[in-house]
């Protein structure tokens, strides 16, 4: 069995979508996957799985979701190797004295565009806060907080024509270790 991380977009954010934990848990156990682990109310669940295809799982737990809870959910899924890999890849951390709390992540769901990222990288930008995409990831240094910059997920979905959900170093950080099933 494979080792899945599940990132929710949008979950118990402003009072929208609201979601317990031990109900999303419950529906991933009947969806079939074992041993199910949620983390913090945001949307965070690791688990294992037979299938294979990210997308497959993806739309399985999206369809559940809506029909649960009534609520249509971006859901990323992330293989372990794969969030271990873009975090230890991060261009922003350059020793032991980076300020962690500063840095996140935001995941896309799919590749984008070639010459969207172009245009994105190449244009001046009126912020103080610094990203990188590689790859289905976009690192940030948010020299203010995340909830101040104007790189957030609606700003990367604008402009890269995909969906996007943010986590932050720490949370990042806790899922790799809690994945280690």
């Amino acid at each position: 069995m494979n080792v899945y991380i599940a990132l929710l977009r949008g979950i118990n954010v402003a009072g929208r979508n609201k979601i317990k934990m031990a109900e999303l848990k419950q529906l991933f156990n009947n969806l079939g996957f074992q041993k199910v682990i949620t983390y913090i109310q945001s949307g965070n669940l690791i688990f294992k799985t037979d299938i294979i295809s990210s997308e497959e799982i993806a739309q399985k737990i999206s369809n559940a979701l809506f029909q649960h809870f009534k609520c249509d959910i971006p859901v990323l899924i992330l293989e372990k190797e794969e969030l271990k890999w873009a975090y230890n890849l991060n261009p922003f951390i350059q020793d032991e004295a980076t300020d962690i709390s500063k840095l996140y992540i935001t995941f896309l769901e799919s590749l984008p565009n070639k010459n969207r990222v172009i245009d994105l990288e190449t244009k001046p930008l009126n912020t103080t806060d610094f990203f990188k995409i590689s790859t289905k990831f976009v690192y940030l240094y948010c020299n203010n907080g995340y909830g101040k910059t104007k790189l957030n997920n609606r700003f990367f979905e604008k402009k890269l024509n995909t969906n996007a959900t943010t986590r932050n170093w720490k949370t990042i950080a806790k899922l790799i270790e809690l994945s280690k099933l």
